[in-house]
């Protein structure tokens, strides 16, 4: 009893909080967007539990039970056995592309009855412990490339896995490593490259190759005025020079990438990002429709189930991927805005509490969570209003399904529970 109440002494209970009205008001815009007024349904009636809002309130109930069970645990579990939950997560990872369901064309599910669970969705609270534990290995330094590739190693084997099963939006969360890799020391050249990329990429397809080229020489041109005459060096001029065709070789590949590697609807939702305008009857329809939800909203939204957009299934996917929709059209700016709040709430949060740590394995895997709650915050939530190409990733704790549920709880409750414990964890740095 003593030390159960030690637990809940120290629990960050600010955290604790974000997360409950998260999960209250996210199942309440899966209600509302399963909302039928000519049909209502709510608990107690026939048929409530095969809507999603019904099925939701079971995983909620599934989930206190995993959070009771990750603070009962001893905090050493997480970081002794890290390795072996990644490894078994692998394993999950290849299991599920032998006997898994397809669903919606992505091969990346188990079906348990009439629920299904996503392996991938775990892999990456896996992958995070597995950094939090190799990171924090003594004499490991992100300084020196043998460290770098075998960080590499542990983020990229999940997603590769997981975009053989055709789940590209999972796929593309580990990214988000980045955040964590590069706060633990990882030169700040990589991420530099790794913004340029995606800016390059997103240039190549608005404008054309020649205008980009006349651009990147006018980039280079004024970096060699800008550097000191002392810098102006052959090897400095060179450097800059191979930057310079690299990034037009680069963009001379996106035309090409995109034809030939790409799907036709990864292609697609690619053009709909560029030109709203595309499409708009079948691929460009979803993002259309998202921003007229929001926008129909106005201030303060048409009030809680009486959104037409979404009560007429105009938004596709409304209580999943698109469930910001229901927030917007409903509740308005000012509903939308908190949600951003508590979202920015949690992750300012989570930072603080991850530079508190004690020991490098906390303070890495607190990086984690953050790395992978703001990816999908910002890619959700900006795929929803035309910013982000839609690549279908939940928004957590608020869109439907029990995998992603499950899995962002765990993700943060393991956290909050080496959190609780910092005093007693010996600082290894």
């Amino acid at each position: 009893m003593a030390r159960q109440e030690k637990i809940s002494k120290n629990l960050d209970w600010i955290s604790v909080l974000i997360f409950i009205v998260c999960v209250v008001v996210g199942w309440l815009n899966i209600y509302a967007a399963i909302y039928n007024p000519e049909n209502p349904l709510w608990i107690g009636d026939a048929g409530f539990f095969d809507t999603n809002a019904g099925k939701q309130l079971i995983w909620i109930g599934t989930t206190v039970l995993l959070i009771i069970a990750i603070l009962v645990i001893d905090y050493r579990f997480y970081e002794t056995t890290a390795f072996f939950i990644y490894g078994f997560s692998i394993f999950t990872l290849l299991a599920v592309l032998v006997v898994g369901a397809e669903i919606k064309g992505s091969h990346s599910w188990f079906r348990i009855g009439t629920f299904t669970v996503q392996p991938a969705e775990f892999a990456k609270m896996a992958t995070a412990l597995a950094l939090a534990k190799y990171i924090s290995t003594p004499m490991v330094n992100l300084s020196r490339f043998k460290d770098q590739f075998s960080v590499a190693l542990i983020i990229l084997i999940p997603p590769i896995l997981t975009l053989i099963s055709h789940e590209t939006g999972v796929a593309l969360v580990f990214a988000g490593f980045m955040i964590l890799v590069y706060r633990e020391g990882l030169p700040g050249i990589y991420p530099a490259t790794f913004l340029s990329v995606i800016v390059l990429f997103v240039l190549a397809l608005i404008f054309s190759s020649w205008q980009i080229f006349i651009g990147i020489i006018i980039l280079m041109g004024l970096i060699v005025l800008i550097i000191p005459r002392y810098e102006r060096k052959t090897r400095n001029l060179l450097l800059i020079v191979g930057v310079g065709i690299s990034m037009g070789i680069f963009v001379t590949g996106v035309d090409w990438a995109v034809n030939n590697i790409l799907q036709e609807h990864q292609r697609n939702r690619i053009k709909v990002l560029v030109d709203p305008d595309f499409d708009r009857k079948k691929t460009g329809y979803n993002v259309r429709q998202a921003k007229i939800a929001i926008g129909s909203g106005g201030l303060v939204g048409k009030g809680f189930l009486q959104g037409t957009q979404t009560k007429f299934d105009f938004v596709p996917e409304q209580s999943t991927d698109f469930i910001f929709c229901t927030v917007g059209e409903e509740e308005g700016f000012a509903g939308s805005l908190l949600v951003v709040g508590l979202f920015l709430g949690l992750l300012l949060r989570v930072i603080y509490l991850a530079e508190r740590q004690k020991s490098r394995f906390a303070r890495v895997y607190g990086y984690g969570v953050v790395s992978i709650l703001f990816f999908h915050f910002m890619v959700n939530i900006g795929m929803t209003i035309g910013l982000m190409p839609v690549i279908g990733i939940p928004l957590p704790f608020f869109s439907y399904g029990g995998s992603s549920l499950w899995s962002f709880s765990i993700l943060l409750f393991i956290f909050l529970k080496i959190d609780a414990h910092r005093t007693q964890i010996l600082s290894r740095w």
